[in-house]
């Protein structure tokens, strides 16, 4: 936990350092269609969910290392056409910054809203995310929902275990390991940013990961596996945090509520007074 909570703190303390059911149709003229080949399958999850224009989420992140277990919840949802999300992440007692944070995510970009102490109330801090050693996959609570299905894109194997019926959709089930690099390549641009920083951090290259995905193609759940030295450089196994990062989707299509937040409720530290 303890390079989670330096990692938390470059963005939820970022002030102290200065002074995240349904049907809908692909946006195209012909529905996808999941692929016989696993590695294919699991690699086309990111671009297919896109199409569907949006999708609500539900977040877990656990962190643990010799010292501590940690658990984050959140909720909120992605819009692909927008490139825009919102996740409300409610933070345990014993992290950084317990209480509720709203993460506003954008390709490259993300916007803090919380209650940690010198930052005025309903105002947000905004970071680059290759300020944060992580590239915000982990270090706000949550994996944001274009980073995890982004992640998949660089997919070095993929096996089929099994199908399973959650709230009635059929869903296939894909156990194999990623490479973020070659996930970032693969994702070019700002949305790239990310999965590039946290690529360089992590101490384990290949990221284990599960998925599950319907008929279409479309992902409802990912799980992935971080691995990241509590102790800066060290390679031992005492100083390692193991972080699993679960992601459900669901109401493919259903308009989600999220927008960038207006420069007038920005944190500056220049016009702000300075620490009493």
């Amino acid at each position: 936990m303890k390079m989670l909570n330096r990692a938390a703190a470059a963005a939820v303390l970022v002030t102290v350092l200065s002074a995240c059911s349904g049907g809908g149709q692909p946006q195209g003229g012909s529905a996808d269609q999941l692929s016989a080949d696993p590695l294919t399958a699991v690699r086309s999850a990111a671009d297919i969910t896109g199409r569907t224009g949006s999708a609500h989420a539900a977040t877990e992140l656990t962190t643990e290392s010799a010292e501590k277990k940690t658990v984050f919840h959140g909720t909120g949802g992605y819009d692909y056409v927008k490139r825009l999300g919102r996740l409300e992440i409610d933070v345990p007692a014993g992290a950084a910054a317990p209480g509720k944070i709203t993460e506003v995510v954008l390709p490259g970009t993300v916007y803090l809203q919380n209650s940690a102490a010198k930052i005025p109330e309903g105002k947000w801090v905004k970071l680059d995310v290759r300020q944060l050693p992580d590239g915000n996959l982990v270090s706000t609570g949550a994996t944001d929902p274009a980073s995890a299905a982004g992640a998949l894109r660089g997919a070095q194997t993929a096996e089929l275990v099994g199908s399973e019926t959650v709230n009635g959709v059929e869903l296939k089930h894909y156990k194999g390991v990623l490479d973020l690099a070659k996930a970032a390549d693969a994702t070019g641009g700002r949305g790239a940013d990310g999965l590039r920083a946290a690529a360089q951090t992590f101490t384990v290259k290949e990221v284990p990961y599960e998925a599950w995905l319907d008929a279409q193609g479309r992902l409802h759940k990912v799980v992935e596996n971080f691995t990241f030295a509590g102790v800066a450089g060290s390679t031992a196994a005492k100083d390692q945090v193991k972080v699993v990062s679960v992601l459900s989707l669901n109401d493919f299509g259903k308009p989600v509520e999220a927008a960038e937040p207006p420069a007038a409720d920005l944190y500056s530290m220049k016009a702000s007074p300075s620490p009493q």
